[in-house]
């Protein structure tokens, strides 16, 4: 049972990796349910200080992840059109089979949501929309860097553990 609860754990650390810029996904949580998983297994000891601390830092990111792309839009001028276009463009990104169409989606949804809500100030737009791109860059790096944080973690813990599992 441990070994299957250490390899749902590690594939949940790796799914929170892609996660982080997957907006279906969310990545730090999803990273630290692999960390849950490792401490649930008989072999680890559960730290529930470390996993508190850790979750309090996860859902922190969830809910800062909806606010920093709307930051980057309102700070370089745009409107609830443009932060709206961003999600949609996300979406549609990555659904789309080009590379980078997150990156590109982000952009063009913002431009698209800016254009509709103002169609004769493109240069406002095309501000606003470069700053939902660097709002959603930031926000995936912030999420990146807590799932990868995770995952290290979660490797570290197994090896100092590895004995008791085989």
């Amino acid at each position: 049972m441990d070994i299957l609860l250490v390899l749902l754990g590690f594939v949940f650390a790796c799914l929170g990796i892609i996660g982080s810029f997957l907006p279906v996904l969310p990545g730090p949580i999803t990273s630290w349910v692999g960390l849950l998983l490792l401490h649930l297994t008989k072999a680890v000891p559960q730290n529930w200080t470390f996993l508190g601390i850790t979750l309090a830092i996860a859902i922190i990111i969830f809910f800062l992840d909806y606010f920093i792309p709307a930051m980057g839009t309102k700070r370089f001028g745009g409107s609830k059109y443009g932060m709206y276009g961003t999600t949609i463009g996300l979406i549609v990104g990555l659904l789309s089979p080009i590379p980078f169409g997150i990156l590109i989606g982000a952009f063009v949804g913002a431009l698209v949501g800016e254009l509709i809500y103002d169609s004769k100030d493109t240069n406002r737009a095309i501000k606003a929309s470069f700053g939902a791109f660097l709002g959603f860059l930031a926000s995936a790096t912030i999420k990146f860097s807590i799932a990868m944080v995770y995952l290290v973690l979660f490797m570290v813990k197994f090896w100092e553990h590895r004995g008791s599992f085989f």
